[in-house]
């Protein structure tokens, strides 16, 4: 029986993956729940990552995919005394309104979003491209690449974010840049850089950091060499 065959009988996947690796490191019983589906971990940070993420490299699915709420819209549901206050978005009366806008996307199967972090996205991908790292990492490559190998007789599945000739790039955000050394470690990002350059047989691996306001850092890595070189 091969490696798949025992997975999917055990626990119900055929393969393993970054996420699943990352929990079995830490913590067997929430591996098998990840594998069997049972474990749905959602998060504000995973979530403007993904939209940032399609937003980056597929802007028309994203605009398929997400519907930003509008303010001007809501407030004109709420009653006078809601409109005419300083800060209207805190009332829970613009907070039901607002959710009940979002339930009636999600019927669509739409994903709503703040107009704040929609433009937030939009400002970072600028910035990539202004200060030329969008021309130098990302142009020209291959986006969301999917992969389902057995590496060694593991069977690996996934997608990474950019595929070059010679190199792969990961897209990643975060609040501090000067923080990111310790998501690699907390995240287990390195095994995530790990297993897609084993699957594509490519050394050269680098990590794209956005900070989420003003600043964008290139961390560059390879599989054989720690993280050394940060551009600014």
């Amino acid at each position: 029986m091969s490696m798949r065959d025992r997975l999917q009988e055990s626990v119900g996947k055929p393969h393993l993956s970054y996420s699943s690796l990352k929990y079995a490191l830490g913590d067997m019983r929430l591996w098998e729940m990840y594998m069997r589906g049972q474990l749905k971990k959602e998060s504000e940070a995973l979530t403007f990552g993904t939209m940032y993420d399609m937003m980056l490299f597929e802007p028309e699915k994203a605009s398929s995919t997400y519907v930003v709420l509008d303010d001007e819209k809501i407030l004109g549901w709420c009653s006078e005394k809601t409109q005419a206050m300083k800060k209207p978005q805190m009332t829970t009366e613009y907070k039901t309104i607002e959710a009940q806008f979002a339930e009636e996307i999600k019927e669509k199967n739409q994903i709503s979003v703040s107009r704040e972090d929609w433009k937030r996205s939009e400002e970072m991908i600028q910035r990539l491209k202004d200060c030329g790292l969008y021309d130098k990492r990302f142009a020209g490559g291959r986006f969301q690449v999917e992969f389902n190998e057995d590496v060694d007789g593991v069977p690996l599945k996934g997608f990474l974010d950019c595929l070059q000739d010679g190199f792969i790039v990961d897209s990643k955000s975060s609040r501090a840049i000067d923080k990111f050394r310790y998501d690699v470690n907390g995240w287990s990002y390195d095994i995530q850089a790990y297993v897609y350059t084993k699957v594509f047989d490519i050394k050269d691996f680098y990590w794209v950091c956005k900070r989420k306001h003003t600043r964008t850092t290139l961390l560059m890595s390879s599989v054989q060499k720690k993280p050394s070189s940060v551009a600014r």
